[in-house]
This record gives structure tokens, C-alpha cells and sequence, in this order.
């Protein structure tokens, strides 16, 4: 077992030793000449000057601040320079500002201690230590972090120490400093530390700045004896569970899009637990320690060093850009700080996605230190070992050459285990097998080993078979890829992989990098085949349970994103890839064309399904004849579930189920019993039908005028829900002018439905549109209809701004709203001015538009498709510029991707014809994207 040592107090350089005033550290430890950023001795002779000027010094005062409030800006700018010409040297940068501090904190309390309240002839009880705590003991800071003091007393405050606390706190409050202050007696310090985690963390880090020298030597000793040397497995238990709720706050996952540097998982909060836990058992005075310790590996430390020095520069410019503390990289943040790095656009990928994918890479780095330092510890018997592996008591043996080490499995033969190349692929089943984590020794050792991985393996049988294994004849896949994934074994066995590791898409629809992403879809097809998502995938789970080739299905998924961050579409790039894949490993030619297909073709049942009205026969039945056959329909179907669910956590939801599911039936009715049984006719008698039975209190003549008032495509594009809510509205005739509707929780789609009756004029579908925008309704889905008796009917099904249907207390402010701005009494394109503004953090989101038209996707309508950068009132621009043109618009399907949203409208012309004349088309789409170029004007933040 490793004995701990005394703990010692870090110093901001090296040239300082515990206890030891900090005043002149090293020049080349800062980011540029000491004197360059604060002229100690020049800024002492000025303050010594304006006092004798005014023969006071609180008369002096003023002046004093302003000359120190000068310095401090002075000296700030210049730190800000030299590290705007070095962006990288965040190490230097950061000791840079705690000097800085160090100098106005030491300048303030001289020239209190020595001018506004002098005691030439001190007690013993009057003496004052000046600790610095937290980061700021730490000797690293950002431009705008706090500034923890603890003022330290040998027993109960005196009245000269409270002048002199007191009038400094002042002094730096007035020059704009976050002080963060204490003042306490060694005894306080051990009982409050006792107690409170959070102040037992700031006294690891303590370091002297001035003051009484004894006192501060006298806490570190009392730490030591009193407190660390006994409480260290309750230290390092209180930092893991700190460690698990900062990162369940910030969103559970180290891939999240907006990662907070300071405290997300895989920050610098991170690191520095490591450092805190290492300083608490063993006085580690830096990092570089725990390698003699045998903590850490050589390669490890530059490792740790790489990782903190990238994440301390991202945090270093986020203070910079915001002008404040800053440590949340926004997507806003993302762009200015990737700027601010160099980082610049090339082959297809944004300037902000090299970055950010740098970032993650990092991050994962960090999660792998993490893991390593925290199993060293367990062996030096310091942590405690997991609860969970404590209670499994019940786990299979590992075969030679593994053993199980601390309940997680590693090599017991490394020469055996070296000899054969393949298990550098067969530890990661064998450990899915027996259901143990790996060891960080048998990490190290496969890290160490990449080379073995050769394209003897990536052509091998052998290899293709262990990985299928892994892949297949186990509960939990996910978990072996992210581990092969986060060691670099998966990129070495499938090179191809290598580009998309880390790799962020700018966009606000992604929540993860696309390899977890992909992850995160194998996950969810695991999830599918143990039978946990039966309820709430029934037909993916029945599609598994009948029976789909796995091995086509896995492989797909694990394929399906592979040609991201390319230039050209990522589908093709994709395909081309998996047709040189996929007989490696050892796919028959049929299954190797199916896996081609599926990843050429992943997007197209999801965009048949959010993108086009699905009731239209003509949409299943182009969809059915590029399907071609039931096999490819369910493993598309199955693969399109789990990568939609594998976007984010709050993507999937009844509304995009439903889809799937529709189109789903539909295919398989039309491949079944074959496309002919995809007709509008027979969807007209059944919906007939289905409205009789709901109405069967009706009289025959009220139900004869419902059923012969409306044309064949209001039939066959609405549920017998909606038909029977339109048919009550309709009930009795419309007064002119008068508007009726009805609001209705529609569960199946995850949305709220509002049914609209009144009579037809042009520009009424955009005049709704408008009225829904205004309450802020995310329009989901918009049908309307005209009936023959001259009457507009319109369902729109709409969420509100968190995705969900709208709950019962907001309804009566959604019929307001509808109601007056239907009436007249609420101009919509008035309303909007102020009210179709971008945030701040979304602006950096550029979308192209692209608007094209299809006459061959429905037998009646032209198909008009808008593609570009959503914003609140953009339906109802889109809408009024075709009302304006004399464009009749039958239906309007929504999908949106985050900051991307897809208008699709089916329409006719004025005559009830398609816009079949090329002129007359692009005359549209000009008017079309000129109303997108203001809208998008008037909502710049």
C-alpha cells in the first residue's frame, strides 16, 4: 500500500515554499514579463506619494482606487493581448491573472495594514494570516473568477482585525473584484471543515499570501493531524458522489452539445478532483507527483497536462468573450471561442465542429484519467469498491488469459495474452461475457498495443467473428463499443470510424458526437431485442421478435452515420463505405447489398414520414416501391426508430411514433396485397362509415349532409376523431363571420388538435397560421379543406414550446388568442415585429434555404418544400405569401430538426391545377425566399 505524506499547501510558482509570502514568482511562468502586467514597486512609491500629498489616507483614498482599478485594467488588457497572439498558452495565462490578483490583494493590504489601521506594537492575539483558498490557492484563474481569501486569527477576532478585514474587503469590492471571504481561527477552520465538504475541498488548496507566517504553517499542520490523515476514504467518497450529481446536473453525458467546461463530465472540475483527492492523501504539490506515486503512467501525465491546458484555454477565452465568468460553451460561445483558436473551415466541416470535436476528444481523455486514477486507488485499498459490484455476487469466471482484478477483468498472462493479436478484440466480449468492467491495467495495456490491430486482423475472420460476437450473443453491446471506442480500438479495427470519433454537428437537433450517437443507437436496438421497449415500440418490437438477419441489422446501424463530416452527402459517402465493409466482414453479397441500401437509404423512411402527408396514397406508394421488399421495410423500419431515438433524449415522441407506424401499416398492406390497395375511393366508403358509427345518436338527414358536403381528399386525410369534431362545428350552418373551433388533446400524436370551421375567403389558412404563432404553438401538422358549401375546414395539430401537448389550464388563453385574431381584432403581421425574435445563443446557426417543387409526389397537388432556419413566425410568412399569390394550400407538414425546420405544402393554383409552368414556378420561389430574407431580418437578436 502506498503510505500518504504530509500535506503541503500548492504555490502559485515554484519558487514558493509553504508558508512563504507570494511576490515574485517566476518571469517565464506568466504569459508575458512580470512588470508588463502590474510595476509592483512603481504603483507602491505612487500610493506612498498620494498619501504624503494629502497627509490622510482615507482622503487619499479615491485616488488610491482609481490608480489600483487602472492597473488592474491595464494589467488585464495586457494579459488579454498576449494571450489573443498565444491562444493555446493557457498555463502561463492563468498563473498570469492569479499574479495579477495576487499584487492588488497584496497592494490593498499592506496599504491597510500599514496606513489606515498601523499596530506597531502587536499582541499576540492580534495577529492576522492572509490565505488564499479554492482556485485562487490554486495560484490558476480566468479573467473573471472569484477571489477567495480566508482571513485567518489565532483565537477570537479582535477589533484592529476587523478594521483591517473590513476596509480591504472594501477596497476590493471598489475595484470590481468577486471576493469570496472568510474569516475564521485555525480551530474554526478543522470543526467547519469537519462539517462542510465544500470548505474541507478550499482548505486543500490553501496557499499564504501574507501576514503572519506561523499561523498559516500552524493550519496546514492542524489540517494534517486532525483531519486529513484519518478522513481520506470519506474525502474521496464525498468528491465521487459530488462528482455524480454535477454530472447528472449537467445533462449525464460527456458528449453533451453544450458541454459547461468547469463542471460538465470530462471537465476541469474533473481534473481537479483528481488533483484534490491526490493532494489529500499523499501532499502532492501538482499533478506531476501521482506518476511517483504510481497513480499515473509518463504518457498519462502528458495526457492529464494536454487535457487541462486545452480545457483551461476554451475557459480562459469564454471569460474573455463574455466579459464576465463565463464556463457554459453555448453554441453562440462555440463559434467565438473556435475563432479565437484559429480554428477554420475545411474539407465540408465548419471551423466550430474541428473545435468542438478536439473538445470531446479531450473530454473523453479526462473520463479515461478518471477511471484509472480512481482503480489505483481502490488497489492501494484507499476507495472503497462500488456498492453494485459488492452486492453481484454471482459472476462467470474469466477464461486464460484474464483473471478478475478489484471485480473488473484484465490480462493475468500478458505474454499469452500479446501472442495473439485477436485478443486485442477478444477481451472486449469476454468482458460483455462475464459482465465485468475493464481493468485500467488491461486499458493501459491495450492502449499500448494499438499497432497489434493490422489489416491481417481487419481482414480476418477470425476478427469479424469475435466482433459479431460482441456485438450480438450479449445483453449490452453499447457498452464494449464505447469502451473499444473510447481506447482507439474501434477506429484501429475499422479505420473508417476514425473521422467521426468526437465529431460534434453544429446544429441544435443532435444532443450527442455521431459515434456516441451511433452508440447510442446500438443501445437502443439492445434495448429493443430484451424486450424493454415493447410498450412503447410495439412494432419494432414485434418486427424483431418475428425475426431480421442481426448481423445486417448491427452492422447498418453501426455504419449508418459513417460518412459524416464530409463534403459530399453523408448517405452516399456512407453507402460507398459500407460496399468495401461490409464483405470484410464477412457478409454474403446479398446481406453486404442490403447493409449498402439500408445506409444509403437510412433517412428515407423518416423523411417519407415527417416531411410528406402520409395519407396521401401516392406517398406510400412511392415509398413501397423504393422499399421493394418486407425485409428491407423492417429493417429500415427498425433502424430508423433507434436512430431517431438516438439523437437526443427528448427527440422521440407519440407524434414521430405515429408517423412511423402509419407508414409502416401502409407499406406493408400495399407490398402485401399489392399497390392497388393504396387508393383514395376505398379510404372514403370506410371514413363514411367510421363517422356513421360515431354519430349514431344522429338523425339520417343531418348525417346525409355531412357525409355529401365535403370533396373525396378531406376523407381520406383526416381520423374519424376529427371528422366527427368538424361534423358538430359544421352541425346547424355558420352564421357570416362567424368562427367556431374545437380543442382537443389528441394522445396518439402527443399533440393538441384545434379544428377550425368558418367561411372560406383567401389568405384564412395564413390568418390561423398567424393566430397559432402568436400563442407561440409549434405547429406539428395543418390539413384544410373547403366543403362544397362554401365552408373552410382546418385541423392543425400543435405543441407547445417544450414539445408536449398543451395542458388544461393554457387552453383558454390558445381560444383567445385564435378567436381575435380570426376576428380581426389582432393583425398577425403587426403582432410579429417584436414578437419573432431569435435568442442569442441560437443566432449562430446558419441554415441555406432551399425551397423545390414535385409534381409526381401526389396525383392533385404540387408538393412545395421549404428547407431553412426556423424561427417562430416564419409558417405564417411562408403561408401569407402563398395566400397572396393565389396559391391554394391543401396541407402544410412540419419537421423540424432544432434550428432547421421543413415546410411542406401541397397546393394547387387559383384554377385547381398544379404549377406545372417552370416561369411561373420560379416567380414563386423568389417570393417565397424574399419573405424568408425579411423575416429572418426582423428576428436577428
Amino acid at each position: 500500500m502506498i503510505q500518504p505524506r504530509p500535506a503541503s499547501p500548492l504555490q502559485a510558482s515554484e519558487a514558493s515554499s509553504p508558508g512563504e509570502d507570494v511576490k515574485t514568482p517566476l518571469p517565464d511562468a506568466l504569459i508575458l514579463p512580470a512588470e508588463r502586467i502590474f510595476d509592483g514597486p512603481a504603483i507602491e512609491a505612487r500610493i506612498d506619494a498620494l498619501i504624503a500629498e494629502t497627509g490622510d489616507v482615507r482622503a487619499a483614498r479615491p485616488k488610491i482606487i482609481a490608480l489600483l482599478n487602472e492597473a488592474r485594467l491595464t494589467g488585464m488588457a495586457a494579459i488579454a493581448d498576449a494571450f489573443a497572439a498565444a491562444p493555446f498558452e493557457s498555463r502561463k495565462t492563468k498563473r498570469a491573472y492569479a499574479w495579477l490578483t495576487d499584487q492588488l490583494v497584496l497592494a490593498t493590504f499592506e496599504m491597510v495594514r500599514r496606513h489606515m489601521h498601523p499596530l506597531p506594537n502587536p499582541t499576540s492575539g492580534e495577529r492576522l494570516s492572509l490565505i488564499a483558498v479554492g482556485g485562487y490557492g490554486r495560484g490558476e484563474m480566468a479573467a473573471y473568477s472569484d477571489v477567495d481569501l480566508l482571513f485567518l486569527t489565532p483565537w477570537k477576532m479582535t477589533p484592529w482585525a476587523e478594521s483591517v478585514i473590513e476596509s480591504m474587503l472594501y477596497v476590493l469590492w471598489d475595484l470590481k473584484l468577486k471576493v469570496g471571504h472568510a474569516s475564521r481561527t485555525v480551530k474554526d477552520c478543522i470543526r467547519l471543515a469537519k462539517q462542510d465538504f465544500t470548505i474541507r475541498t478550499s482548505l486543500v488548496e490553501y496557499r499564504h499570501l501574507a501576514g503572519d507566517k506561523p499561523l498559516g504553517e500552524e493550519l496546514g499542520r492542524r489540517l494534517w493531524n486532525d483531519l486529513f490523515h484519518h478522513t481520506a476514504s470519506d474525502f474521496i467518497e464525498a468528491k465521487l458522489g459530488e462528482r455524480a450529481d454535477r454530472h447528472k446536473k449537467q445533462g449525464g453525458q460527456r458528449y453533451m452539445v453544450e458541454p459547461n467546461v468547469k463542471e460538465g463530465k470530462g471537465g476541469l472540475r474533473d481534473l481537479q478532483s483528481l488533483y484534490w483527492i491526490g493532494k489529500y492523501i499523499y501532499g502532492v504539490r501538482d499533478a506531476g507527483e501521482l506518476v511517483d506515486l504510481g497513480l499515473f503512467t509518463r504518457d498519462e501525465y502528458a495526457t492529464f497536462m494536454k487535457a487541462e491546458d486545452f480545457l483551461w484555454a476554451v475557459r480562459l477565452h469564454l471569460h474573455l468573450i463574455a466579459g464576465r465568468a463565463m464556463d457554459q460553451l453555448t453554441f453562440d460561445m462555440q463559434v467565438e471561442v473556435a475563432a479565437r483558436m484559429s480554428y477554420r473551415d475545411r474539407g465540408g466541416r465548419r471551423g466550430v465542429e474541428w473545435f468542438m470535436q478536439r473538445y470531446f476528444r479531450e473530454a473523453t481523455r479526462v473520463g479515461e484519467l478518471t477511471r484509472i486514477f480512481l482503480t489505483a486507488l481502490e488497489a492501494s485499498h484507499t476507495k472503497s469498491e462500488p456498492m453494485l459490484t459488492r452486492l453481484l455476487s454471482r459472476r462467470r469466471r474469466a477464461r486464460p488469459p484474464y483473471k478478475i482484478k478489484q471485480n473488473r477483468l484484465t490480462v493475468g498472462d500478458e505474454a499469452a495474452f500479446l501472442s495473439d493479436k485477436f485478443n486485442m478484440l477478444r477481451i472486449f466480449e469476454e468482458s460483455v461475457r462475464t459482465g465485468n468492467l475493464l481493468h485500467p491495467d488491461a486499458m493501459r495495456l491495450i492502449a499500448a498495443n494499438l499497432h497489434q490491430i493490422d489489416d491481417e486482423v481487419r481482414h480476418s475472420p477470425v476478427a469479424a467473428k469475435i466482433f459479431f460476437d460482441t456485438l450480438l450473443k450479449h445483453a449490452n453491446p453499447e457498452r464494449a463499443l464505447r469502451r473499444m471506442n473510447e481506447l482507439g480500438v474501434l477506429s484501429a479495427y475499422l479505420p473508417q470510424f476514425e473521422p467521426i470519433v468526437a465529431l460534434m454537428q453544429f446544429n441544435m437537433y443532435h444532443s450527442y458526437t455521431v459515434d456516441e450517437h451511433t452508440i447510442q443507437c446500438i443501445s437502443t436496438l439492445a434495448q429493443i431485442e430484451r424486450g424493454e421497449l415493447t410498450e412503447e415500440l410495439p412494432i419494432a418490437s414485434s418486427i424483431l421478435k418475428e425475426g431480421v438477419n442481426r448481423k445486417v441489422l448491427y452492422l447498418a446501424l453501426l455504419l449508418h452515420d459513417i460518412g459524416k463530416g464530409r463534403e459530399e452527402d453523408h448517405s452516399i459517402v456512407g453507402a460507398r463505405l459500407a460496399r468495401a465493409i461490409a464483405p470484410r466482414f464477412g457478409l454474403k453479397k446479398k446481406e453486404a447489398e442490403t447493409v449498402e441500401w439500408l445506409v444509403r437509404y437510412h433517412l428515407l423512411m423518416s423523411d417519407m414520414a415527417q416531411k410528406r402527408d402520409i395519407a396521401d396514397p401516392a406517398t406510400v406508394r412511392d415509398f413501397a416501391k423504393a422499399v421493394k421488399t418486407r425485409e428491407r421495410l423492417d429493417l429500415l423500419c427498425v433502424l430508423t426508430v433507434c436512430d431517431i431515438r438516438g439523437v437526443g433524449p427528448n427527440v422521440w415522441n407519440n407524434w414521430k411514433a405515429s408517423l412511423l407506424r402509419a407508414l409502416y401499416r401502409q407499406t406493408r398492406r400495399g407490398l402485401e396485397d399489392g399497390l392497388e390497395a393504396l387508393n383514395r375511393e376505398e379510404r372514403g366508403v370506410q371514413a363514411r362509415k367510421n363517422l356513421r358509427e360515431a354519430l349514431a345518436d344522429w338523425n339520417e338527414r343531418d348525417l346525409r349532409i355531412e357525409t355529401t358536403r365535403h370533396y373525396p381528399p378531406y376523407w381520406q386525410g383526416l381520423h374519424v376523431t376529427a371528422h366527427v369534431d368538424f361534423a358538430r362545428l359544421l352541425r346547424g350552418g355558420i352564421g357570416h363571420d362567424e368562427v367556431r373551433f374545437e380543442i382537443t388533446p389528441d394522445e396518439d400524436r402527443d399533440a393538441t388538435r384545434v379544428c377550425i370551421v368558418m367561411e372560406d375567403h383567401p389568405g384564412i389558412f395564413s390568418r390561423m397560421c398567424g393566430a397559432l404563432a402568436l400563442v407561440q404553438a409549434n405547429i406539428k401538422d395543418a390539413r384544410t379543406f373547403t366543403s362544397k358549401d362554401g365552408y373552410a375546414c382546418a385541423a392543425f395539430w400543435v405543441q407547445d414550446q417544450d414539445g408536449h401537448p398543451y395542458e388544461t389550464d393554457r387552453l383558454p388563453r390558445l381560444r383567445d388568442m385564435i378567436g381575435k385574431t380570426l376576428k380581426g381584432e389582432v393583425v398577425a403581421k403587426e403582432a410579429f415585429r417584436d414578437r419573432d425574435k431569435l435568442k442569442k445563443r441560437e443566432a449562430a446557426f446558419k441554415v441555406p434555404t432551399s425551397i423545390t417543387f414535385d409534381n409526381d409526389g401526389s396525383e392533385i397537388y404540387t408538393i412545395i418544400e421549404v428547407d431553412t432556419r426556423d424561427r417562430p413566425g416564419l409558417l405564417y410568412d411562408l403561408t401569407r405569401t402563398l395566400a397572396a399569390a393565389n396559391v391554394y394550400i391543401a396541407s402544410a407538414v412540419i419537421a423540424t430538426y432544432g434550428e432547421q425546420v421543413v415546410d411542406t405544402f401541397y397546393v394547387k393554383d387559383m384554377f385547381g391545377l398544379k404549377f406545372r409552368s417552370e416561369s411561373r414556378r420560379r416567380a414563386l420561389e423568389a417570393k417565397l425566399r424574399d419573405a424568408i430574407r425579411q423575416g429572418a431580418q426582423r428576428a436577428r437578436p
